[in-house]
């Protein structure tokens, strides 16, 4: 019987392997064309560049970019290695020279140098609002949703609650006020200040191209920001995704000032390597093609100048774009998740991706440790579909932080697990900012 077992299971083992090795075989020459055009594409936006800024940016595959990183060799600057090592075919064999020296860009993209917009980037009020702020003085757009009877005590004579809410990657703070501010119920309407950040280089929020988009510059704008003028003593942090690495760092920051931190699907990476950010890189945007979501993810991460064609043909058209759906769909309004795509730029999104959820790999643990030992409430929501965020990361993240609460929800994925139950979402914010 068992030799009728072994063959039967024989012929299915050996059509899984085949089709490993073809899907292998596929990858691997998917990837090396897009090597290969991401590498021309790097000689032909510099002169673009020169052409018509007068000046060519300097772009993360450049040789001297990477050197520079190296002399420097500054371990707290925020920059992921993952920017500068990232592995090309054509540029580990020398075929295609990645950019020479690119000129310092010391007023480069500011208001008092000589230009304040790349050409292909978007020139909307949104998307420059970085240069109408004045300079550096520029804040993020924030949306706050006050108690009903804005005192700043409730009927008790408590002071108010503040929960600050940070979107994940390519969205904004519509991802919050339409979905879950809605479902809150009347004690938490009285209670609580709403505050919904869209972060800095997404949605309505100044997008600057001389910021490198690492944690610090988000914890400080936020601060600057919100924290500050709204003069936050207290206050709750909820979290998607990018946003959960965001807040954990916040949270580190103000271990005294957090009452507890909910993180929905959190990109927790935990190594110790010199190479971490590397390792965080493939985890979450690994060179797959299927599915499809982790395709894009690959794509966008991997190659610079493919995503920045990308973003030339969608993000800076973004206003057409969304004209031509509201012909076709024949609504006033779209949904919040089409508008918030393409609410960013190529910049913005690229170091984000990089400096925050692939830096932020060397910074974790430490904030965990600070927030376990000050006892701040720590949640953490995760679906069990979740093909962003591996569930071992969420067993991970307990091992670390012994004391959070984790939440498996069933056949829900890296969006579906707010989206489609934003009541028992809200109900559970509800019960944790209660039992603090």
């Amino acid at each position: 019987m068992s030799l009728a077992v072994s063959s039967s299971c024989s012929p299915k083992k050996w059509i899984n392997n085949c089709i490993r090795v073809f899907n292998s075989i596929i990858c691997y020459i998917v990837f090396l064309i897009f090597d290969l055009l991401d590498a021309v594409l790097c000689v032909i936006y510099r002169y673009l560049d020169e052409r018509i800024d007068g000046v060519a940016s300097s772009c993360c595959c450049s040789k001297w970019e990477r050197q520079k990183k190296m002399v420097m060799n500054d371990e707290d600057d925020g920059v992921s290695e993952s920017l500068y090592e990232r592995k090309n075919m054509f540029r580990e064999i020398g075929l295609l020279q990645f950019g020479g020296k690119r000129e310092e860009e010391d007023s480069y993209g500011k208001c008092g140098g000589r230009i304040v917009k790349s050409w292909s980037d978007c020139g909307c009020e949104s998307c420059l609002s970085w240069v109408n702020g004045g300079g550096d003085d520029y804040k993020l757009h924030f949306v706050v949703k006050e108690p009903l009877i804005a005192t700043g005590e409730n009927c008790k004579g408590d002071p108010y609650e503040n929960v600050i809410f940070l979107h994940g990657f390519m969205c904004s703070s519509s991802f919050w006020t339409q979905t879950v501010f809605p479902c809150f119920s009347e004690n938490v309407n009285h209670n609580y200040r709403l505050i919904a950040i869209d972060l800095l280089g997404f949605g309505k929020s100044p997008k600057p191209r001389d910021c490198l988009y690492t944690l610090k510059d988000h914890v400080e704008m936020i601060e600057k920001s919100v924290v500050q003028p709204l003069q936050l003593g207290s206050f709750h942090l909820v979290a998607h995704s990018m946003g959960s690495v965001i807040a954990l760092a916040l949270a580190a920051k103000y271990p005294n000032c957090v009452k507890s931190i909910t993180l929905v699907a959190p990109p927790y990476s935990s190594y110790e390597e010199n190479d971490a950010c590397l390792k965080a890189l493939e985890k979450f945007a690994g060179k797959k093609l299927w599915p499809t979501l982790s395709a894009g993810s690959s794509f966008m991460s991997w190659y610079e100048h493919l995503g920045r064609t990308v973003c030339l043909i969608y993000c800076r058209n973004h206003r057409t774009w969304e004209r031509i759906l509201k012909f076709i769909t024949r609504k006033r309004d779209l949904n919040f998740l089409i508008t918030d795509m393409t609410r960013h730029t190529h910049q913005s999104a690229w170091k984000s991706m990089h400096n925050v959820i692939c830096g932020g790999a060397k910074f974790m643990d430490s904030y965990l440790k600070i927030l376990t030992k000050n006892g701040v409430r720590i949640n953490v929501i995760q679906g069990d579909g979740d093909q962003v965020v591996p569930k071992e990361c969420i067993t991970k993240f307990k091992l670390k932080a012994p004391y959070a609460e984790i939440n498996i929800i069933p056949n829900a994925d890296h969006s579906t697990v707010l989206l489609g139950r934003e009541k028992q979402f809200a109900q559970s914010l509800e019960h944790t900012w209660a039992s603090c």
